[in-house]
């Protein structure tokens, strides 16, 4: 049975594999074919679905109960709102960074992954 909690954190789950596959893509085109523009397209696919993730999660955020519903749409907005910047400066470097602190490691769970796991605890 589904719940409103596990709802989002599935769908960002889903979403968090989107990036991770876009990323993988992004990295075979810059690193084996030195495909710059093929990369920036990658990296703009990313930020394009980041932006959407705040509009598109808004009702599942909201079906949670209160004061969660509430922090869930805030984190998400901050999402959006980070991927919206990248776009509008147009630097593939920082839609590359998107969801990637400066202290990451190579096979951490990246912002995104972390908070669809920090949902699923609130079940």
């Amino acid at each position: 049975m589904s719940t409103p909690t596990t709802a989002l954190a599935d769908y960002l789950d889903e979403r968090a594999r989107t990036v991770r596959a876009l990323e993988a893509e992004a990295e075979v085109l810059i690193q084996q074919k030195k495909d710059q523009a093929g990369y920036a397209a990658k990296m703009r696919a990313k930020a394009e679905l980041l932006a959407g993730l705040a509009d598109d999660a808004r009702s599942l955020a909201a079906a949670l109960p209160a004061p969660l519903d509430a922090a869930a749409a805030e984190r998400l907005e901050k999402f959006s709102g980070s991927a919206n910047m990248s776009l509008r400066v147009g630097s593939p470097f920082f839609m590359s960074a998107l969801l990637y602190p400066e202290d990451h490691q190579p096979g951490q769970p990246n912002d995104l992954e972390n908070y669809a796991a920090e949902v699923r605890g609130w079940a």
